[in-house]
C-alpha cells in the first residue's frame, strides 16, 4: 500500500458479459492528483468509474480509501465522493436551484451561495427555470455545478465535457484546477485533451495500445 495515497486500487479486475475488460489494475492517487482514464469505447472506462463509486463490484481486487477497503469505511468514503456520470443525472421537473438544493441534501454542503454557484457556470439567469426546458449544454453545466454545491474531496467524472463548447470546457478546466489546488482528487474519462499546466495528472490506458 502507498502510505500517502488517499485512493488506491489493488489487483482490480472487471468482467462484463463474460468478457474480461481489465485485470490486475493498480493505481494510487495522493492529495491534489488527477487520473485521466483513456481507451477505446467498450474497454471498461465507465465500469472502472462505477466500481470506484461503489455502484458495481469488481470481480477481483480492492478499492482502498485512506488505506482501508471502501466497504469498511463506506460512510466516510461515500460522503467524500461526487459522481457525474455520462448522463447528466439532473431532475428535469425541478428548477436549477432545486437541483442544487437536492445535491446539497445528499452530500456535504459547501459554503458557496447557490446563486454564486450558478453564476460560476453561467446559469445565474436560469435559477428558477425548469431543467427540462434547457439545452443539452446547459444541463451539462448544471450537472457539473453540483460539484461546487458540495465539499466532496473525490470527484469521479465520466466524459464531463459532453455537450460543452470550448468556452465552457475552459471554464470547467479552471474549476478542476481549483479542486486539485485545495487537495482534492479527480478521476475522469475524456475524449478531449486535458490541459492543466502545473497540476499532477496521471493517465491510465485501458484496452491495450
Amino acid at each position: 500500500m502507498t502510505q500517502s495515497a488517499l485512493l488506491e486500487t489493488r489487483e482490480l479486475s472487471c468482467i462484463r458479459n463474460d468478457r474480461l475488460l481489465f485485470e490486475n489494475l493498480d493505481f494510487a492517487l495522493e492529495s491534489g492528483q488527477m487520473l485521466v482514464v483513456e481507451g477505446p469505447n467498450g474497454c471498461g472506462k465507465t465500469s472502472l468509474l462505477r466500481i470506484l463509486t461503489g455502484l458495481r463490484l469488481a470481480e477481483n481486487g480492492q478499492v482502498l480509501w485512506r488505506g482501508e477497503p471502501i466497504d469498511r469505511v463506506a460512510g466516510d468514503y461515500f460522503e467524500q465522493v461526487a459522481y457525474v456520470g455520462h448522463h447528466d443525472g439532473v431532475k428535469h421537473e425541478l428548477s436549477c436551484l432545486e437541483n442544487l438544493r437536492l445535491a446539497r441534501a445528499m452530500g456535504l454542503p459547501s459554503q458557496i451561495d447557490l446563486d454564486d454557484v450558478l453564476e460560476q457556470v453561467n446559469l445565474f439567469a436560469y435559477g428558477e427555470t425548469e431543467v427540462g426546458s434547457m439545452s443539452a449544454g446547459q444541463k451539462r453545466r448544471l450537472a457539473l455545478a453540483r460539484l461546487l454545491a458540495t465539499e466532496s474531496l473525490l470527484w469521479i467524472l465520466d466524459e464531463p465535457f459532453t455537450s460543452l463548447d470550448k468556452s465552457s470546457m475552459s471554464m470547467f478546466e479552471s474549476m478542476f484546477e481549483r479542486q486539485l489546488e485545495r487537495g482534492g482528487l479527480i478521476v475522469m474519462t475524456s475524449h478531449h485533451d486535458i490541459s492543466l499546466p502545473g497540476q499532477s495528472v496521471q493517465r491510465l490506458r485501458l484496452g491495450g495500445l
